[in-house]
Formats: structure tokens, C-alpha cells, sequence
């Protein structure tokens, strides 16, 4: 790798700047030069939502994702709005529980997952942005070994207790 990068999108409350928050810290676990620039709209919980994320080999010299090489999103706004800034080659990671249409692109690699669904039926309804993260991680070739290191980095003392299901969430997506 010398530089990916990653763009979150969805509502506000799905856990995007989370999701971005981990893949930094798994970019910054392996040494590697990182950016995260959280971006939301004015209402806290189902405004828009967006992350920009780098993982670089290299000094990162702007923190924007305007051509993304992998685009996660969860609801269909975003979806609308970012695919066709995907460079050629890339990833999308859809949440088909929550977004019904395909991707029209067809020279990019598209996984639909059942983030929202799965997460419900897993009785852990407010992970499942940590679910699409998880099947991204494993199509991307990260191991799930810095899982533990990057949650105990990320996850506040206050939330302790939601250690062990996050590291669920992530294996049952990397599991898809």
C-alpha cells in the first residue's frame, strides 16, 4: 500500500466517524502516516454524516478524500452523492439493509452487506457500522490481530462495557 483512501458515509448517529476513528488508529497501529477529517451536517443524530480517512506510506499532505479508493456508505443519499467519485478499480461497501438500489458502476468492486439487519438480528443495533467496517477490513487485507490494540484506543472509559461487542460486530463483517 502507499496511500488508501477511505471515505465514510451515512446519517449522523450510524457511527461513521467511529468507523473512520478505527480504520486511523489500524492505519496508525502498523506505523503508517494517517488522516481522519470527521465531517457532519448541523443535526447531531440524522443530519449527514462523513469521514475522510488516509493511510499513507507517505507524509499525507491534505486530509480531503475527494477521489476515494474504497466508499463505505449507509443510507442512500450518499450513496447518490459519492458514487460516482470512486476511482476507477475501487471498493464500494453498501448497507443493503438500508439501501435498496445497486451500484450502477461497473468498473469498481461492490460488496453488499447487511450491516443494519445483521446487527438487529445480532441484538446490537447501533453496530452496525463496525459490521460493514469489519467485511472491509477483510476485503481489503487487514488482519483482525490490531482489533483488541485499536478499540482500546478508541472506545472511552465511560463505554468499557461495549469492548467485547464491537470486536463481535467487526468479526461477524469480517465473517461475511
Amino acid at each position: 500500500m502507499s496511500t488508501l483512501n477511505i471515505l465514510f458515509a451515512g446519517f449522523g448517529g450510524q457511527g461513521i466517524l467511529f468507523s473512520g476513528k478505527f480504520m486511523a488508529y489500524e492505519g496508525l497501529l502498523a506505523d503508517k502516516h494517517v488522516s481522519w477529517l470527521p465531517s457532519y451536517g448541523p443535526e447531531m443524530r440524522g443530519g449527514t454524516a462523513n469521514c475522510s480517512v488516509i493511510i499513507s506510506d507517505e507524509e499525507v499532505g491534505s486530509p480531503i478524500v475527494d477521489k476515494p479508493d474504497v466508499l463505505v456508505v449507509m443510507n442512500l443519499p450518499s450513496l447518490d452523492k459519492y458514487e460516482d467519485a470512486v476511482v476507477p478499480g475501487g471498493k464500494i461497501f453498501v448497507d443493503c439493509s438500508l439501501i435498496e438500489r445497486k451500484v450502477e458502476r461497473t468498473d469498481v468492486s461492490v460488496y453488499y452487506v447487511p450491516a443494519t439487519g445483521l446487527a438487529s438480528e445480532k441484538k446490537i443495533p447501533t453496530l452496525a457500522n463496525m459490521i460493514i467496517t469489519g467485511k472491509m477490513l477483510k476485503e481489503l487485507g487487514f488482519s483482525l490481530d490490531s482489533v483488541d490494540a485499536v478499540l482500546g484506543k478508541i472506545v472511552s472509559t465511560r463505554h468499557q462495557d461495549l469492548l467485547s461487542v464491537n470486536k463481535d460486530a467487526i468479526r461477524a463483517g469480517y465473517e461475511l
